[in-house]
C-alpha cells in the first residue's frame, strides 16, 4: 500500500488501534477526503488528532504528528447533512510531510511498530493490568463486560492494552500519549497510571456524594425543628407579638406620608411580612426594606433662614478673606431665597488641600439652620455606591445618596458632595455617570435608587461639590456645576488665619485658657515661612497643636503658670526648619536673573544662571529641567544670537563657546511655560557681561520672534516676590487683568510693570 493517503482530522476524541472507531463528519474537506479514500485507497484513511477542538478550519500546525492509519468500513447520511462513519482503526501511523492542503489533506506517512524490549517486565505489567482492570471495570471502564470479553479472549498483549485504552474512563484527549508512544511497556505502565487515578476521582466523587446526602438531610431536620418551633410559638403567644409590629408599622408608613406609589409599595410588602414566618431569610430582608421606607424623609423640611447679613457675618466669621467665593456663594443663595428653589447649577468649590472648601460648606448649612449631611467620593469605582444595589441580592443596601438624606431627616439638607474628582470607572458601572441624576436640577426630582425601587425627590436639596482639581471632574458633572475656585492663601492670610482661628481653636480643643499660652507674631510668620509649604493651613494647624501640646506638658511638669512661644525657644517645640525660601541676592551678578514660579505649594522664586565657555557652540542645560523649560532655553538662545547686532554680542561669542543654563536644586524636578523671558535675559546678561539688578523678578515665555506670552498663578508668584525681597516684577502684558487678584499687602510694597516684548525689559535690568 502507498505511503501517501487521504486525511481527515477528528477533534475531541482520539482512535486507538485494534479497535472499531465511530466518528461524525461534517466538514467539506473531510467528505472529499472519504470520497477519495472510497474511489481511489480501497476505503483506507488516514484518521489525525486535532490539537484544539474549537478550531473550526485547522491547519497542519493545528494537528497532532502521530494518528492511525484505517479502514471506512460504513458510511451513512445523516438528515442535517453530516456523515456518520465507523472505522476499523489499523496501525498506528506518524506523518512525515503534508502533500496537500487543499480540497482535502493528503499525507505521506510512516507506519509506527510497537516496541517490546523486556519480556519479563512486559509479564509482570500484563498481569497487574489485567488484575487491576477486573478489580477496578465498573469504576475505570465505560464499557466493561465487552472490554473484559475482548481482552480475555487470547489476544495478543499489544491488543489487550489497546482494548483497555480504548475504553477507559476520563478526559478523551488525555489518551494520545498511548497513540504516541512506541514502547508497549511504557504503555502499559500509563494504564496502571491511569487506573490509579480513576480509582481517586471515583472515591471523591463517593466522598463529595455523601457530603451533599448528609447536608440534605440535615437540612430536612432543620426545617422540620423549625416548623416545629413556630407552632409552640403560636401557642406561647409570639404570634400576637409579630401582628402587634404589623399593626406598629402600618401605622409608622402612614404617618410618614409618602408618596402614593411608594405607600402602596409598603403596604404591599408589609402584607408579605405579616404572613411570612420569621425564620425566612426573605422575612428579614423586608423589614430591613421597611424600617429604611419609615426613616427616610418624605415631607419633613427644615425652615430657611432668609437673612443674608445673618450668612454674611457666619461666612466672615469662620472665614478669613476668600472675598469672591463668600460673594459667589451669597449670590447663589439670594437666587435661591428670591424663587424659592435652587437655581439650575450645583455649586463646586475647587480648590487645594487645605483652603476650606468643606468648611466652607459647613458655614453655608448653619447660616441658612439647614441639616448638614456630608458623602466622600473619593475612590468610589461602583455605581451602586451611587444608586444602591437591587434587594434581590442578598446583603443590598442603599446607596450613599439615600443614605445621607436618611441621616439628615429632611428633605432639604445642605448635602457636600466631597471629592468629586476622585471618582473612578470600572467594570462595575460609572459612578460619574450615576451622578449626573443626582446634581442635574431637571432630573433629581425623580432619582431613582435601586434599592427603593421607586423614585426620590432630591430637588430641595442644596448639593454642594468640593474637588481638588478641574480637570478630573468628568466633563458632563462639570458642566451642571458652577465652579467656584478657592486659590491657595497668602502669608498675611495664614497669618490672620492661625492668630484668629487656629489658635484659639486649638487652645479649646486642648482644655488650655487664653491666658496660659501665648504665641507672638513673629513666630507664626516663621513658622509660615520655615516649617510649612502647603497651599492651605492644614499643616500650620497641626502645628499649633503641637505648640499647645507641649505647652502643655510643660504647665504640669514645670508647674509654669503660662507659656510664651517666642523665636527664640520656637525650635525646643518644633525642632529646626524645614523649608527655606528662596531671598534675593544681596549683590548684583553678571548671567543670573531671578524667575518667579507657582508651585503646588504657592509661589517660589527661582534663580536662573548662565555662564559660557569654549567650546563648539553647544547648550547645555542642569537642574533637573522638564520638556517645557528644555524648549524656552532653546528658544531662548536662538532669539538672542538671531539678535545679537542689537544687543552688541559678537556672532563669534556663540560659534566659539558652549552655553551652560543651570537652574539651582538641582534634585527638585522644575517645568513650566513661563521661564522663556528669564533664561533670554540671563542670556543677554553673561554674553554682555552686564550685571542684573538683584532686586527684580520677571516671568513670562517668549517666542522666537521675542514676543512675551501670558502666564498663570499669577497671585502667587506676586506673593513670592514680596517674600523674598524683590522690589520690581516683570508679568507679560496679557496679565494686567489679573493684578486685581494680587492682596493689596503685596501690590503696596512691588512694582509691577507689564511687557509685550524682550525690548521692553532689556533697558530696565541692568544695573
Amino acid at each position: 500500500m502507498a505511503n501517501n493517503l487521504p486525511a481527515i482530522a477528528v477533534r475531541g476524541i482520539v482512535p486507538i488501534p485494534n479497535n472499531d472507531f465511530r466518528s461524525d463528519i461534517g466538514r467539506q474537506i473531510s467528505f472529499k477526503a472519504l470520497d477519495e479514500a472510497e474511489n481511489t485507497f480501497d476505503n483506507h484513511i488516514i484518521i489525525l488528532v486535532q490539537k484544539n477542538p474549537l478550531i473550526e478550519n485547522p491547519t497542519p500546525t493545528d494537528i497532532e504528528e502521530y494518528g492511525v492509519l484505517a479502514k471506512v468500513t460504513m458510511k451513512v447520511k445523516l438528515p442535517n447533512g453530516n456523515i456518520k462513519a465507523k472505522f476499523n482503526v489499523l496501525k498506528r501511523i506518524k506523518v512525515v510531510e503534508y502533500f496537500l492542503t487543499n480540497p482535502f489533506f493528503v499525507v505521506e506517512y510512516e507506519e509506527v511498530e510497537s516496541l517490546s524490549d523486556d519480556f519479563d517486565k512486559e509479564a509482570t505489567l500484563t498481569k497487574m493490568v489485567m488484575t487491576e482492570t477486573i478489580a477496578n471495570s465498573n469504576v475505570v471502564l465505560n464499557n466493561p463486560q465487552e472490554i473484559l470479553r475482548t481482552a480475555q479472549s487470547g489476544v495478543t498483549t499489544e491488543k489487550m492494552a489497546d482494548t483497555i485504552v480504548f475504553g477507559l474512563k476520563g478526559n478523551e484527549m488525555d489518551k494520545y500519549k498511548y497513540l504516541s508512544e512506541p514502547n508497549l511497556n511504557v504503555r502499559l505502565q500509563y494504564i496502571l497510571e491511569d487506573i490509579a487515578r480513576q480509582k481517586m476521582v471515583s472515591s471523591l466523587e463517593q466522598q463529595i456524594n455523601e457530603e451533599v446526602k448528609k447536608n440534605i438531610d440535615e437540612s430536612q431536620k432543620e426545617y422540620y425543628l423549625r416548623e416545629k418551633m413556630r407552632a409552640i410559638q403560636n401557642e406561647l403567644g409570639d404570634k400576637a407579638k409579630k401582628e402587634d409590629e404589623v399593626d406598629e408599622l402600618r401605622e409608622l408608613i402612614l404617618k410618614a406620608k409618602m408618596p402614593k406609589l411608594v405607600e402602596e409599595k409598603a403596604l404591599q410588602e408589609l402584607a408579605r411580612y405579616s404572613s411570612m414566618s420569621p425564620m425566612m431569610a426573605e422575612s428579614g430582608i423586608i423589614k430591613t426594606y421597611l424600617d429604611f421606607l419609615v426613616a427616610l424623609p418624605w415631607y419633613k423640611k427644615s425652615k430657611d433662614s432668609k437673612d443674608l447679613s445673618k450668612v454674611q457675618n457666619a461666612l466672615d466669621k469662620n472665614h478669613y478673606g476668600l472675598e469672591k467665593v463668600k460673594d459667589r456663594i451669597i449670590e447663589y443663595l439670594a437666587v435661591r431665597i428670591k424663587t424659592g428653589k435652587n437655581p439650575q447649577t450645583i455649586l463646586c468649590l475647587v480648590g487645594p488641600p487645605g483652603t476650606g472648601k468643606t468648611s466652607l460648606a459647613v458655614s453655608i448649612a448653619d447660616s441658612l439652620g439647614r441639616k448638614f449631611v456630608k458623602q466622600s467620593l473619593g475612590g468610589v469605582r461602583d455605581e451602586s455606591e451611587i444608586r444602591g444595589h437591587r434587594r434581590t441580592y442578598i446583603g443590598a443596601l442603599p446607596g450613599r445618596i439615600l443614605k445621607g438624606m436618611k441621616d439628615a431627616g429632611t428633605i432639604n439638607p445642605v448635602f457636600l458632595l466631597d471629592e468629586i474628582d476622585k471618582m473612578a470607572s470600572d467594570y462595575k458601572g460609572d459612578p460619574a455617570s450615576a451622578m449626573l441624576e443626582v446634581l442635574d436640577p431637571e432630573q433629581n426630582a425623580n432619582f431613582s435608587d435601586n434599592y427603593l425601587e421607586e423614585t426620590y425627590d432630591l430637588s430641595q436639596v442644596l448639593f454642594i461639590t468640593t474637588a481638588n482639581y478641574l480637570e478630573n471632574i468628568p466633563s458632563p458633572l462639570r458642566d451642571r456645576m458652577e465652579i467656584v475656585e478657592l486659590t491657595s492663601y497668602t502669608e498675611f492670610e495664614k497669618f490672620n488665619i492661625t492668630k484668629e482661628h487656629l489658635v484659639p481653636k486649638q487652645l479649646k480643643v486642648h482644655g488650655m485658657k487664653p491666658e496660659e499660652f501665648s504665641v507672638t507674631d513673629e513666630v507664626i510668620y516663621e513658622m509660615i515661612q520655615k516649617y510649612t509649604r502647603e497651599a492651605g493651613v492644614r499643616q500650620i494647624n497641626r502645628l499649633v497643636g503641637t505648640l499647645v501640646r507641649k505647652g502643655i506638658k510643660d504647665i504640669l511638669i514645670n508647674k509654669d503658670k503660662k507659656v510664651d512661644v517666642t523665636l527664640e525657644n520656637l525650635t525646643y517645640y518644633l525642632g529646626k526648619p524645614i523649608f527655606t525660601h528662596n531671598l534675593a541676592d544681596t549683590v548684583d551678578q553678571v548671567g543670573v536673573v531671578t524667575g518667579l514660579a507657582y508651585t503646588q505649594f504657592g509661589g517660589d522664586t527661582l534663580m536662573i544662571e548662565v555662564n559660557y565657555y569654549p567650546g563648539k557652540g553647544v547648550l547645555h542645560l542642569t537642574g533637573k529641567l522638564g520638556d517645557v523649560m528644555k524648549e524656552s532655553a532653546d528658544t531662548a538662545l536662538s532669539y538672542v544670537k538671531a539678535n545679537s547686532k542689537r544687543f552688541g554680542i559678537d556672532d563669534s561669542l556663540f560659534r566659539d563657546n558652549d552655553f551652560h543654563i543651570h537652574v539651582p536644586e538641582g534634585a527638585i524636578p522644575k517645568d513650566g511655560p513661563s521661564a522663556g523671558i528669564t533664561m533670554t535675559c540671563a542670556i543677554i546678561s553673561a554674553a554682555t557681561g552686564k550685571k542684573v539688578r538683584r532686586d527684580i523678578g520677571m516671568t513670562g515665555e517668549i517666542t522666537l520672534r521675542g514676543y512675551v506670552l501670558p502666564i498663570g498663578g499669577l497671585r502667587e508668584k506676586s506673593i513670592a516676590a514680596h517674600r523674598s525681597g524683590l522690589k520690581k516684577i516683570f508679568i507679560p502684558k496679557e496679565n494686567v487683568r489679573d493684578i486685581e487678584d494680587i492682596p493689596k499687602e503685596v501690590k503696596d510694597h512691588l512694582e509691577i510693570v507689564p511687557i509685550s516684548n524682550v525690548d521692553d525689559v532689556i533697558d530696565q535690568i541692568f544695573a
